[in-house]
């Protein structure tokens, strides 16, 4: 790399306002592939960008370290520097929450690139009391993120934001044992479960972000299958309408029975129903759907509730190889023969979510 390049990092170290402004902005270009040269002199170069980012003016200088940082976390060694540092994601987290930050989304990115690496968790132990009580209610950042998630999905809650990004910072999160049980704990400051608030999502057309985030959450949560019964027979959770939504289409099934033994939801379509269009989203839901057939109670349960005929019109109506092979493995499990004795449910392992991280160009 030219001397040049790495005279506009050490830049970023300047006493001087304008010269650091140039370095950054000149630097956004170069942080997709040259990780390398930012981790110089003891990752200098990344420290003035967290630096310049937790000082928070001039905007247009946290714009463009913020960009950088997004890329260079997807090199291992600086995305373990700046997850590890609990005090910047924290910061980050608090950014998020201000209504009037420009830069909301963004800092969306950057945290959901920081949950690829095992220090995230202590985003669950951070805490900050924010000035808007009427829409933060409780003292915990994770609690305060799920809010923004939540209520800014129309664009209402900040006009430069719609903290989509946050979809895959949850569903990074949920790889975690400590993760999966937030989702299913019902937290004191709402009275609801956070995954509850997550299911509606399945299904929100205005977001594909959102939808393939949500439908990871999911997945990974079932990795835990003794919380099975939690999320399908909770009232209050309901799993299974969510996940079965989105795998349906305008068909009519051939039974009216089988219309009958459908959740409540699913039982008025309209002609105009349309199944969800992105191939690996689809495919997580039926990964979902294989998850949950683990256990004898939950097969039985999902065999009452008309899933195989919901599987059997979408292995009819789509042509695609990977997704007859999921229907195909859903349709196995639940028409199967049961044993007269149990114990010879398959056992999950669980693996860890996709490594991707998010780049701005």
């Amino acid at each position: 790399m030219s001397s040049e390049f790495q005279e506009l990092i050490e830049f970023l170290h300047s006493d001087h306002p304008a010269v650091k402004q140039v370095a950054l902005q000149s630097l956004v270009g170069y942080s997709q592939g040259h990780a390398e040269q930012f981790k110089a002199n003891d990752y200098q170069g990344v420290k003035d960008l967290v630096a310049t980012v937790m000082l928070g003016t001039p905007r247009v200088n946290v714009e463009n370290a913020l960009t950088i940082l997004i890329n260079l976390c997807d090199d291992r060694d600086i995305l373990d520097m700046l997850a590890s540092n609990s005090m910047f994601v924290a910061m980050i987290a608090c950014e998020i929450c201000d209504l009037e930050n420009k830069q909301a989304d963004l800092c969306c990115m950057l945290l959901a690139n920081l949950a690829k690496d095992d220090h995230i968790v202590s985003i669950f132990d951070a805490t900050k009391k924010l000035k808007n009580t009427e829409v933060f209610k409780s003292e915990k950042l994770i609690d305060s993120l799920m809010d923004c998630f939540v209520k800014g999905a129309t664009g209402k809650l900040n006009l430069f934001s719609n903290f989509d990004y946050l979809a895959f910072f949850f569903a990074d999160l949920s790889r975690f044992r400590r993760g999966r049980d937030y989702f299913v704990t019902e937290q004191p400051y709402d009275g609801l479960f956070p995954i509850q608030k997550l299911l509606p999502f399945t299904e929100f057309v205005d977001s594909r972000i959102r939808r393939e985030g949500v439908a990871s959450t999911i997945k990974n949560s079932l990795f835990d299958t003794d919380k099975h019964s939690k999320f399908v027979l909770d009232p209050e959770i309901n799993l299974l309408p969510f996940i079965m939504l989105p795998l349906a289409g305008p068909e009519d099934l051939e039974d009216p029975e089988e219309i009958f033994d459908l959740p409540e939801e699913l039982q008025l379509l309209t002609p105009d129903k349309r199944r969800e269009e992105d191939l690996d989203i689809m495919c997580t839901h039926l990964e979902s759907l294989l998850l949950l057939t683990t256990s004898r109670e939950m097969r039985e349960y999902m065999r009452t509730k008309s899933v195989y005929p919901i599987v059997r019109e979408l292995h009819k109506n789509h042509d695609d190889q990977t997704i007859q092979e999921r229907c195909d493995r859903v349709v196995q499990m639940l028409m199967r023969d049961e044993p007269k004795e149990a114990g010879d449910d398959a056992k999950v392992k669980e693996v860890d979510s996709d490594d991707e991280v998010v780049e701005v160009i």
